[in-house]
């Protein structure tokens, strides 16, 4: 290969600037003042998994969409496959959404509305606002342990401690009332679900969940998916209190309706 002053010259810059790319991330993830990964922000997936977690055809009802289950289907046991049919069966009134009721985890995360999450310092609990029916969750991070049971509440208790750069919160102490999704996929109280967080970016988060429950599946199970950071300006949650649609039916006034 012929050299001219040109290559050598553009030789010369690509060596001079290499030890700078090869010492600084080409994308450094945002730090809180502990050093931890800094998860706040304003945060919703782009999927549909709140129609089906697993596979499925559109529908008049429903988007088409990928299955977000590691291994693509649930490991029901033989019983609870009959009882997510029957789900399915009277899901327009039967679904935890369509009662307005708490969506419980970790379907709140993937409900198709956005969430915010406020992290302090590491001792803090970190905070997520849910724009869906103004929900709200602690997740613990100081090393106390769940409260005694058995408690059954729509959103669990969830305590979380962090390995290396990814928030992991375990979650027990739920009721039984709430569904994973619109499809009918459903738990018992005896639901056990363990979240990771991990920031692969400033913008994108991993988010796996692993859900073990001996009474309805036959072993544990993951779902994974991409949590986006909302970035546009001035953006603020919303409201959604899906039980004010039903309250103006019989009280406009009380709303604002006519």
């Amino acid at each position: 290969m012929k050299l001219t002053l040109e290559t050598i010259r553009w030789a010369a810059i690509a060596l001079a600037i290499a030890p700078a790319f090869a010492q600084t991330p080409l994308t450094a993830l945002p730090r809180a003042r502990d050093g931890k990964p800094n998860l706040s922000g304003i945060w919703q997936v782009v999927n549909t998994a709140n129609y089906d977690l697993q596979d499925h055809v559109a529908s008049k009802e429903s988007p088409g969409g990928q299955s977000v289950v590691e291994g693509g289907e649930i490991p029901y046991q033989p019983w609870a496959l009959g009882h997510k049919a029957d789900n399915f069966k009277n899901r327009s009134t039967a679904d935890t959404e369509a009662k307005c009721h708490l969506l419980g985890v970790p379907r709140m995360t993937y409900s198709g509305h956005p969430f915010q999450i406020f992290q302090g310092a590491s001792t803090d609990p970190i905070t997520i606002l849910y724009e869906y029916a103004h929900a709200n969750r602690f997740i613990y991070t100081n090393g106390t342990e769940h409260p005694k049971g058995p408690i059954e509440w729509w959103m669990g208790d969830s305590r979380g401690h962090w390995e290396g750069d990814t928030l992991v919160v375990d979650n027990i102490h739920f009721n039984e009332d709430t569904w994973l999704d619109r499809a009918g996929d459903f738990h018992s109280e005896q639901l056990h679900v363990v979240e990771r967080y991990t920031l692969i970016d400033p913008d994108h988060i991993d988010y796996r969940a692993t859900l073990e429950d001996s009474k309805v599946y036959t072993r544990p199970w993951t779902i994974d998916m991409i949590l986006y950071r909302r970035k546009e300006k001035d953006l603020q949650l919303l409201d959604y209190e899906c039980y004010g649609f039903e309250v103006e039916k019989s009280y406009p006034f009380a709303t604002g309706g006519n």
